[in-house]
């Protein structure tokens, strides 16, 4: 079984993608990503980071180089990842810093995820949202800045 993609999709040479993914409309893979088995990637959404096993990541969505998703992981609608802390104009492609997302995580629709944090296993990021530090698993965060509101 392989993938499949809308036809105004595009899959770099060089990208991996797994079994039973759907890639819908206006998306960009790059070379060098790599996307698991039976995922959904809704319109305008651009990877190239990793994407595990059977995610939902929903219309426009950029999943930078050194974003890691987990297995199980639903993003929102129009959240943000980003992917260099101090951004200058100019400045090389190098040097980003890794944002890891463990497997059964929930980011809420336009929430931001500054990059170099851990979310885990489980964790449950508010809609709106404004990650800046780890989240333990289990918690449920909220908020500019997000703090911790409850644990299910």
């Amino acid at each position: 079984m392989a993938y499949q993609k809308h036809y105004t999709a595009i899959v770099d040479e060089g990208a991996e993608v797994g079994d039973g993914t759907v890639i819908w409309h206006f998306c960009h893979v790059m070379k060098g990503a790599r996307i698991g088995k039976d995922c959904v990637l809704g319109q305008n959404v651009f990877v190239a980071g990793i994407v595990g096993d059977s995610c939902r990541i929903q219309n426009n969505v950029s999943v930078y180089e050194g974003v890691e998703l987990g297995d199980n992981v639903f993003v929102g609608p129009s959240a943000v990842f980003t992917n260099v802390k101090y951004p200058v104009p100019g400045m090389k492609a190098d040097g980003y810093e890794r944002t890891v997302v463990e497997d059964g995580a929930v980011i809420g629709a336009n929430a931001t995820i500054v990059c170099g944090v851990r979310i885990g296993r489980c964790a449950r990021i508010g809609a709106g949202a404004v990650v800046t530090r780890d989240v333990p698993e289990m918690a449920t965060v909220m908020g500019v800045p997000a703090r911790e509101r409850d644990k299910y």
